[in-house]
C-alpha cells in the first residue's frame, strides 16, 4: 500500500483489531499508538522520499517472570511478550542492500553481496542486520533488500530486551517477504541469537529472542539448547485483578559485565566439581550432600548461587503449572520465594563494586511500603541495575505508580500487558 493509503487505514476497523491485539483495549493507548505509527510513516517518508509502497511490522519486548539466571545453566524459565515493541515502516526493493534508519541513531546500509562478519561492526546495529541477512542467505533464501524506519519504546537497559525485539523485527521482515514465512518462531529466535553471537559479539542465550518471537506466556526448557522445549499458554492477570508493572530505577548498566559473568562462572565452577559443565547436569541431591566437602574449595557465593539455581529451576516449573491450573495464590507464593532467592542467594540486586548505588533494593523497599510487606515484587532480568517487576492489585495501581514515580521520576513506573503474539506484519 502507498504511504497515504496506510495513513488512512490506521483509523480503520481492521487497524483497530490489530492495535487491540498488540496493545490492549484502552482507548487512550490505541490513540497513542495511532499517533506513533503516523509519526513513523512521516519519518520514513522524509528519510526515503522515493519509496511509496510500504508495510508495517512489529516485534515485542519481553519480561521474565520465573527462572532468574537459570537459562545459562540449561535450566527452565518462564516469560512473556509485552506490549512495548519495536515497529518498522518497510519498503521492499531489488537494490541488493538493506538501509535501516532507527529513531535517534544513524542509518545503516548493508550490502547483501557482503554477508561476512566485519570487525568494525562489532557491538553495532549494523552487525545484527548483517548477521540476520547472512543467516537467511546461508540457507539459500534470495534477498532483494529493503528500506526501513524503525522506532522502539522497548527502552535499552530496561530488562525488556530491546536488542531481541530488534532482532525479531528484522528477521520477521525478511522471513515474511523473502521466505514466505516458512521459518517458524523458534527458527526466528535462533537467527537473532546467531546474529548477536557471531556478528555483534555478545554471547547471549536464546531466552530473550524466543519470548519475543513466540509471543504470549512462554515456558522454555533449555535441557537441549539446540532444541529447547518451548510451550506457550495464556493467563489473564488483569481478569484476576492484577496489573503487571515495571519500574526503571535509572541505574546504569555500564561496568556490570564482570558482575554478570561472575554468576555464570561461579555456577560453572560448582558444576565442574562434579565433572560437569552446567548445573543442569548435576544431581540436585548429590549437590546438597556435597556442600560440606565443597565448602572452602569453591567460593561461598558460588555455593549460594548454585542453591539458587536448583530452587529457581523448580520454581519456574511450578509457576508454569500453577498458572495453567489457575492457582494464583500458589503462583504468588513461588514468585515471592523467587524474589527472596535472588536477593539472598543469587545476590544480583546491586553490584559489590558500586555498593552505594542500590536502586533495586530501594525500589523493592518502597514497593513494600506502598503495597504491604506481602507485595509480589522482585528484581527483573539480569539485575544489579535496571528494573523491578511487580504484580499490583488493580485498586492500588494509581497509588503505586504515583509512589514509584515520586522516587524514580515521572514515567518510571510503567504498566505492561502481556502480548499474545510475537513478531508480525501489522498491515
Amino acid at each position: 500500500m502507498t504511504i497515504q493509503t496506510v495513513m488512512n487505514r490506521i483509523n480503520s476497523p481492521e487497524a483497530l483489531r490489530s492495535f487491540t491485539l498488540l496493545y490492549g483495549k484502552e482507548p487512550e493507548v490505541i490513540s497513542m499508538q495511532k499517533e506513533r505509527y503516523g509519526r513513523a510513516l512521516e519519518a520514513f517518508s522524509k528519510a526515503f522520499p522515493d519509496r511509496q509502497e510500504v508495510q508495517l511490522f512489529s516485534a515485542p519486548g519481553r519480561t521474565e517472570i520465573g527462572g532468574n539466571h537459570t537459562d545459562h545453566q540449561h535450566g527452565c524459565a518462564l516469560g512473556a511478550a509485552v506490549n512495548c515493541d519495536a515497529i518498522a515502516v518497510v519498503s521492499f526493493h531489488h537494490d541488493g542492500v538493506i538501509r535501516l534508519l532507527s529513531e535517534g541513531y544513524g542509518i545503516c546500509e548493508i550490502n547483501l553481496s557482503e554477508p561476512e562478519p566485519r570487525e568494525d561492526e562489532k557491538g553495532k546495529t549494523a552487525a545484527l542486520i548483517r548477521g540476520i541477512a547472512a543467516r537467511f542467505l546461508n540457507v539459500g533464501v534470495k534477498l532483494g533488500g529493503f528500506d526501513a524506519y524503525v522506532t522502539s519504546n522497548v527502552l535499552s537497559g530496561s530488562g525488556l530486551s530491546s536488542s531481541a525485539a530488534f532482532e525479531t523485527l528484522v528477521a520477521a521482515i525478511v522471513n515474511e517477504r523473502y521466505h514466505d514465512s516458512r521459518t517458524d518462531a523458534i527458527g526466528i529466535a535462533k537467527i537473532g541469537q546467531y546474529a548477536e553471537n557471531v556478528y555483534f559479539g555478545k554471547n547471549s542465550g536464546l531466552l530473550d529472542q524466543t519470548i519475543c518471537s513466540v509471543g504470549g506466556m512462554v515456558f522454555i526448557d533449555f535441557g537441549d539448547v539446540q532444541r529447547p522445549s518451548v510451550s506457550g499458554f495464556s493467563f489473564d492477570f488483569e481478569a484476576a485483578g492484577y496489573a503487571l508493572c515495571m519500574t526503571d530505577t535509572k541505574g546504569s548498566h555500564s561496568d556490570l559485565t564482570d558482575d554478570y559473568a561472575a554468576i555464570v562462572e561461579e555456577m560453572h565452577s560448582v558444576a565442574r566439581r562434579f565433572g560437569k559443565t552446567y548445573l543442569r547436569e548435576v544431581d540436585e541431591k548429590e549437590f546438597y550432600t556435597a556442600i560440606p566437602r565443597l565448602h572452602g574449595k569453591v567460593g561461598d557465593r558460588a555455593l549460594l548461587r548454585a542453591i539458587h539455581y536448583f530452587g529457581e529451576n523448580r520454581r519456574a516449573i511450578g509457576e508454569r503449572e500453577t498458572l495453567q491450573n489457575g492457582d494464583l495464590a500458589r503462583f504468588f507464593s513461588l514468585f515471592r520465594q523467587s524474589a527472596a532467592s535472588s536477593e539472598g542467594l543469587l545476590q544480583n540486586l546491586y553490584s559489590v563494586h558500586q555498593p552505594c548505588a542500590q536502586g533495586i533494593p530501594l525500589a523493592l523497599a518502597v514497593s513494600r511500603l506502598i503495597l504491604g510487606e506481602d507485595a509480589a515484587v522482585r528484581v527483573h532480568g539480569g539485575g544489579f541495575a535496571g528494573t523491578i517487576q511487580a504484580f499490583v492489585p488493580t485498586e492500588q495501581l494509581a497509588a503505586y505508580r504515583d509512589g514509584m514515580d515520586a522516587v524514580f521520576g515521572a514515567g518510571s513506573c510503567q504498566r505492561l500487558r502481556i502480548r499474545p503474539v510475537g513478531g508480525m506484519r501489522v498491515m
